[in-house]
């Protein structure tokens, strides 16, 4: 089982900038200013019951951040390329130094994407796009 401990700084907020990262990805893929706020409360919302109730330690550990890692003047496209490489550098990390966690990651950032997308009902086409490539990066179907 791994832990923080167990992992750089700079590989642990990687880590995290992957899982929040997913979730503001969805969050732009379809842009309604009206739904940010939703969609941001749904975020924390879902990390905070991964922190309480998740099997894993890791993840519990890893749902505790606070930041996303994006500014409020990132792009769509700074966004996307900055998710999608923590992402697969999130990957190969995991499958390095803790491939018993790989399963568990991949979980808590589609489950934080789905989340998002689900946030205000109907998930839109751009929200399921978005969707589509997180799950292309972290190799799950």
């Amino acid at each position: 089982m791994a832990t923080k401990p167990d992992f750089t700084e700079e590989e642990w907020k990687t880590l995290q900038k992957g899982v929040t990262g997913a979730g503001m990805l969805v969050s732009v893929g379809d842009v309604d200013f009206t739904d940010s706020f939703g969609e941001a409360t749904k975020l924390a919302k879902y990390l905070g019951e991964q922190r309480e109730k998740s099997e894993s330690q890791f993840v519990r550990e890893l749902a505790t951040t606070r930041r996303t890692g994006f500014g409020m003047t990132s792009s769509r496209q700074e966004i996307e390329a900055e998710t999608l490489d923590a992402l697969r550098s999130a990957i190969a990390t995991l499958a390095v130094k803790a491939p018993d966690e790989v399963e568990h990651y991949r979980r808590l950032v589609v489950g934080t994407a789905t989340a998002v997308a689900e946030a205000k009902g109907e998930v839109e086409a751009g929200e399921a796009d978005a969707i589509a490539k997180i799950k292309e990066v972290l190799g799950s179907a």
